[in-house]
């Protein structure tokens, strides 16, 4: 269960509701996320700016890459529910996650994506060189204020303890199948 609650439509005042209308009409859906968020519209708007960056990221990256690259942010900070949303996306354009065999330019943006994850630090040169063969700074400097926003996306989820969306639950990654054990008898991983 969630650290912090969703607001209530109904009692919200009216600077809450406006913003939660706004986030329909632009967007169409309303996530557990966004909810929360909305007990401050600054910080909802402030974190909707995923959006306009991933604009940005466009047409020079395909939503594909955005997913995968956001999807590899996600999977590093062990964020589920933004992992399980860009499964969905993956999974809804026709692409088994399990299976993906991403392009160069994709497999660049995955490592890219887990190194900034696990540190900003230590993004190897390589890295950084294979970039900027391909994107010019502008698209570069989106990308990583990109990467910012989806790090902070994780590090809220995590925090708080977002509910995953019920629509989200059918997308959830497959759990791990039970290990076969001495006498063929099936365990757990957690049972050794």
């Amino acid at each position: 269960m969630a650290h912090l609650s969703p607001i209530d439509y109904a009692t919200a005042s009216a600077e809450i509701r406006a913003e939660h209308d706004r986030e329909l009409a632009l967007r169409g859906r309303m996530t557990n996320m966004k909810r929360i968020l909305l007990h401050s519209p600054a910080a909802h708007r402030i974190y909707a700016e995923w959006f306009t960056l991933r604009d940005l990221l466009r047409p020079a990256l395909d939503d594909r890459a955005i997913w995968l690259f956001s999807k590899a942010i996600a999977e590093t900070m062990r964020a589920e529910v933004p992992v399980t949303f860009f499964r969905r996306a993956l999974i809804d354009s026709g692409v088994d996650p399990e299976a993906i065999e991403p392009t160069a330019d994709e497999a660049l943006l995955i490592a890219f994506g887990r190194a900034i994850a696990a540190d900003a630090n230590a993004v190897p040169d390589e890295i950084w060189a294979a970039l900027k063969a391909r994107y010019d700074e502008t698209l570069l400097v989106n990308l990583v204020a990109f990467a910012g926003i989806m790090v902070a996306t994780c590090m809220f989820t995590n925090a708080v303890k977002v509910d995953l969306d019920q629509e989200l639950e059918r997308y959830r990654k497959p759990s791990p199948s039970p290990l076969v054990g001495e006498g063929g008898s099936a365990r757990s991983r957690r049972d050794g």
